[in-house]
């Protein structure tokens, strides 16, 4: 209120001294040739004046603007307030029978607008000036930034990097590949080349932090950008999405480190929106595991996507509490149930389908973690392979529309027990799709980027630590997808299901694990076994160096995304196979100290560690 009544008392003064002034200007600057009628006039037309003024600057909310961020928005509007006031107070002047000279209205505006609005800039730049000698005496080594993109963003980005008081950070250059703006300067910052500069402006001004601010910029573009900005030694961020551009979200405190899926270079898997809406829209959907990586985003996407009631089915409380409290904020007229419970447990499964019939079911429940299903294969089969039969088998006996398997690569010539638990899981499917009216289908993917226990996350502790960045091969590879991609897989091939397929998604080219670890290094700002030690400590019990997403035997076909193929049915023995499991069944709650073997038995493209 002290600041608003400030620039209330300065703004009366200004239309004093304003017109006060035309009239001298009107008289060569001498007050003595000023006749007495104008001056009295001068009088008399003051006072309706300011008050014309602060109606009409106050109605263009020329009080309500933050000072310190003044800029064309507020100079427009002082122009055309300022207009409004002359014009009127012209008018007004006239019907009074007040005679004064054409010069005085005229003149008597363009001081008024001037003065006005040096008052509403001066704020701006005495802050700055106080700030910038405020920062040398906080920082007298501020850390120097280069700003990659001198669009919106990255003026938006240098605005608040030279208005605010609590950034002692220093923008020193822009890099932008379009030609016409080098050499040019945005409020006194050169812009200096294009991307193939950034090596060498970074060492010409001591650059420490590169931020690059292109939110619409095409995955491709963005990878070869970054290729190079990782071996300039500086911390590399980036800033929001387009539509926070546009929602006027860009800033400072918006930016993010850069993540190693900005370097796949890959278009993200574009998914057909009619053809999920066309089976998930108005039916009711179990997700099993919903509060885990893959399931709680899951229930995001089916949220948004007009469910008549979804239904989450988790085993941990905490999950199932946060996805929770996420989506009833997010979409309080979401009819959601979440309930707590093991896919074990028999009866608790038969309340579940017999109270809510289900329509759709994704069962995403599973224990995945490798090395410690290792140690623990019995648990795997109870929850992984056991876990699947009985969930499968409530979707069969309630009549289920489609049951759709969350699976993955290391299911493919198994090597560890949760990569043969999982080919168990896709023969449970793949034998009920033989049988049942539900149409039963498995989707198998490889590592999700920033998923729980995922190799991304352990490396940016890691490196948060100042190291060892720990790689279990210098050779080891893997696909890699992001979470969204792994559900917009998920989503489209429930729409895609005939019953018994295995759905694949192209992930590209797959990427060594020893590159990502690196790449992470170079963004955080670090240099690869310099700054930060990169140690191989051993391929863990039942890894692979690399990872398959189909048998031989299985084939390929192609669907209407290009992105997604499909691997055929294999038949299953129904009667065999009922019997193996009750077996496996019985021999895991029995806490048998041989079921690798009994495992390999029935899966014969499964190979332990040390077979």
């Amino acid at each position: 209120m002290k600041k608003k009544a400030l620039i209330i008392i300065a703004d009366v003064l200004a239309a004093v001294i304003s017109y006060g002034a035309a009239l001298w200007l009107r008289f060569d600057l001498r007050m003595t040739t000023i006749p007495s009628e104008y001056l009295e006039g001068y009088g008399l037309f003051l006072p309706f004046c300011i008050v014309f003024m602060l109606i009409i600057y106050g109605l263009l909310k020329l009080y309500n603007s933050i000072w310190s961020y003044a800029g064309l928005s507020e100079m427009i509007r002082t122009f055309f307030a300022s207009m409004l006031t002359a014009i009127i107070s012209s008018i007004v002047s006239a019907l009074l029978l007040i005679r004064m000279p054409m010069g005085f209205y005229l003149m008597g505006w363009v001081f008024l607008f001037l003065l006005t609005a040096f008052i509403r800039i001066s704020y701006r730049l005495l802050r700055r000036i106080l700030h910038q000698h405020s920062g040398n005496k906080v920082a007298k080594h501020p850390k120097n930034v280069m700003i990659i993109g001198a669009g919106a963003a990255g003026r938006t980005l240098l605005r608040e990097y030279v208005t605010s008081q609590f950034v002692t950070e220093s923008v020193r250059c822009f890099i932008d590949d379009n030609k016409e703006k080098w050499g040019r300067y945005l409020e006194g910052v050169p812009i200096v080349g294009g991307r193939d500069k950034i090596q060498a402006v970074a060492a010409q001004y001591d650059i420490q932090k590169i931020i690059l601010a292109i939110p619409g910029l095409k995955p491709q573009a963005k990878k070869e950008i970054l290729d190079i900005c990782k071996y300039t030694g500086c911390q590399v961020q980036t800033v929001p999405g387009i539509y926070q551009l546009i929602n006027g979200e860009v800033s400072v405190s918006q930016l993010r480190d850069v993540d190693v899926e900005d370097l796949l270079g890959r278009e993200p898997i574009k998914m057909n929106i009619e053809d999920i809406l066309g089976y998930v829209k108005d039916q009711v959907v179990l997700v099993t595991g919903g509060g885990g990586s893959i399931g709680s985003e899951l229930c995001r996407q089916l949220a948004a996507h007009q469910v008549r009631q979804l239904i989450i089915f988790e085993m941990y409380e905490n999950n199932a509490y946060e996805i929770q409290q996420e989506l009833k904020y997010k979409y309080p007229g979401l009819d959601l149930k979440v309930l707590i419970g093991s896919v074990r447990n028999s009866n608790r499964l038969e309340d579940v389908f017999k109270t809510y019939h289900p329509d759709i079911v994704y069962h995403a429940a599973a224990h995945k973690h490798v090395p410690l299903m290792e140690d623990s294969p019995n648990e795997a089969i109870k929850n992984n392979v056991i876990g699947t039969y009985k969930t499968a088998m409530r979707a069969d006996k309630y009549h289920t529309k489609r049951f759709v398997l969350i699976s993955t690569d290391k299911a493919v010539n198994p090597t560890n027990i949760m990569g043969a638990s999982k080919r168990l899981c896709e023969m449970v499917i793949q034998m009920f799709a033989q049988k049942s009216s539900t149409i039963f289908t498995a989707v198998r993917f490889g590592n999700v980027l920033g998923s729980n226990g995922s190799v991304i996350p352990l490396f940016k502790k890691q490196i948060a630590h100042g190291g060892p960045v720990t790689v279990t091969h210098p050779d080891i590879i893997r696909y890699f997808m992001t979470i969204p991609e792994a559900v917009s897989l998920v989503l489209q091939a429930g729409a895609y299901a005939k019953g018994g397929e295995i759905f694949v998604l192209d992930m590209g080219q797959p990427v060594k694990i020893v590159d990502l670890a690196r790449n992470l290094i170079r963004l955080s700002g670090y240099t690869p076994d310099v700054d930060i030690e990169i140690q191989y400590t051993g391929l863990r019990p039942g890894e692979k160096l690399y990872e398959e997403l189909l048998m031989a035997e299985e084939g390929l076909k192609k669907t209407a995304n290009q992105r997604i193929f499909i691997g055929n049915p294999l038949p299953v023995d129904a009667e065999k196979f009922q019997a193996q499991l009750a077996m496996l069944d019985k021999q895991a709650w029995d806490e048998c100290s041989n079921m690798k073997a009994l495992v390999k038995d029935i899966v014969p493209e499964y190979h332990p560690a040390g077979t």
